[in-house]
């Protein structure tokens, strides 16, 4: 929101009336998915500093490239952060937002390492009066109980004493161009009551929507993960339902489109459960409640269920074809999307690729398209050439993987031109992005979840 340059700040926190003033700035460590539109926002109101580790990634924010293809490069070569990889250009800075990665490792145990080590560069800088906010989705106790110890370790000061610190979980949604960061009701929290002040005080400066200020850290952690374990759990029943409906012969959409009818019934839908958020951060929950003694049922329940529907939907393929004697060693098949939801060129975690990977074993050769994906990431990341659109023709089958609007705008008529007009039509439309009797009635095979 604009902000008033007459706004009385005599009572505000120093730190905040500094930075309101241009004498101070802010530092967001981490410039991913989350990190940057954070020092986008903040930079329209403020002096920032972005700081992240991947001298590549900096080098392309400096010559106004958005490798994250959520802010658009124009927005990147008019904002004014002074982009860097040197920790050394964070010396003198008093407020600082930590966005890292917080993935999962083997065995599906929370990897902490981003945290910690954004945790030892910020405490080398840290001085009195300082604020540290994380924003990376962590289990309840991980900021007071992980990063404030190393702060005070590396930095030989106190919490709560020398400086402060707050708790306010990202809600970045990639590739939806209406639930914005501006426009989401954010959360905070912080190490005491001043603290929690100036964090709210300064996201306030951003959120149009306001925030919402959390009675402690841990409560702010836990409304984080649980936000996207409901999701994930919800999305668990629609795929379960799927195969359900599948094995008894029903359309699963049909059904849903039907029950929608009633004015409480949730609105959700079967697909592929991938990313860096929905996918991983229930493991954070279930390895925090082991912790504590709690076996988790209905969590990894629908962990259990989303993280098999990758191979559920590749050996779906397999019967079909062997149930309609279609040769899957000869046939010319394409996956459209690799991404890990639509409308977005994030492929981390993507569940696409167990798909293919399942089919690959059958020795099943594919042709992956995705024109948001940027092919070198595909080739680095899972060892995949991806094609253009345009190659596309003579297929025997699609798999429609990811419901792109690029996709979704073929239709009809721009499926068709994709297969060979001799031979047998295989459509798989994972997401039931179109219309079952339109393609069966022109004689495709069609299955959707």
């Amino acid at each position: 929101m604009a902000l008033d340059i007459n706004y009385e700040l005599a009572t505000e926190p120093e730190l905040y009336r500094a930075i309101v003033t241009g004498q101070e700035k802010i530092a967001v460590v981490g410039l991913g998915y989350v990190g940057l539109p954070l020092a986008v926002a903040f930079s329209r109101v403020a002096g920032v500093i972005g700081f992240d580790l991947n001298e590549s990634r900096i080098e392309k924010y400096r010559s106004g490239e958005d490798v994250t293809g959520d802010i658009g490069d124009e927005v990147i070569r008019d904002c004014s952060i002074d982009f860097t990889s040197d920790s050394a250009s964070l010396a003198g800075v008093r407020c600082f937002v930590v966005a890292v990665p917080t993935p999962v490792k083997s065995g599906n145990v929370p990897d902490l390492r981003f945290v910690r080590s954004a945790s030892r560069t910020v405490g080398e800088q840290l001085t009195k009066g300082s604020v540290v906010v994380y924003e990376s989705t962590v289990y309840p106790g991980v900021t007071e109980e992980v990063c404030i110890p190393i702060l005070e370790e590396v930095s030989g000061l106190r919490c709560g004493i020398d400086f402060k610190v707050g708790y306010s979980p990202e809600r970045i949604n990639p590739g939806d161009k209406v639930h914005r960061l501006e426009n989401i009701v954010k959360i905070v929290s912080g190490s005491d009551d001043e603290a929690l002040d100036l964090v709210a005080k300064l996201y306030e400066m951003v959120i149009e929507a306001g925030v919402h200020r959390a009675s402690s850290i841990k409560v702010a952690e836990a409304a984080k993960v649980i936000e996207n374990a409901q999701r994930d759990i919800n999305i668990a029943f629609m795929n379960e339902l799927s195969m359900l409906f599948n094995q008894m012969g029903i359309d699963t959409n049909a059904v849903l489109r039907a029950a929608e009818t009633k004015w409480n019934f949730l609105k959700f839908r079967p697909g592929l459960v991938g990313g860096h958020c929905i996918g991983i951060d229930p493991y954070y929950l279930t390895y925090k409640a082991e912790d504590t003694g709690y076996r988790s049922k209905i969590i990894l329940a629908g962990r259990h269920i989303n993280d098999g529907m990758g191979k559920y939907v590749a050996q779906s393929i397999i019967k079909t074809a062997v149930q309609k004697k279609l040769d899957l060693r000869s046939a010319k098949i394409a996956v459209l999307g690799l991404a890990f939801k639509e409308n977005c060129n994030d492929i981390r975690n993507s569940k696409v690729i167990d798909i293919i990977r399942e089919l690959q074993d059958y020795g099943v050769q594919l042709m992956v398209v995705d024109p948001l994906v940027e092919s070198k990431d595909a080739l680095q990341e899972y060892g995949i050439e991806l094609h253009a659109l345009e190659d596309l023709s003579d297929l025997d089958m699609a798999i429609v993987a990811v419901a792109h609007e690029e996709f979704v705008s073929l239709g009809h008529y721009g499926m068709a031109d994709m297969f060979s007009p001799d031979r047998s039509r295989f459509l798989f439309d994972i997401k039931g992005i179109f219309d079952r009797a339109s393609f069966e009635q022109n004689g495709y095979h069609y299955w959707s979840l």
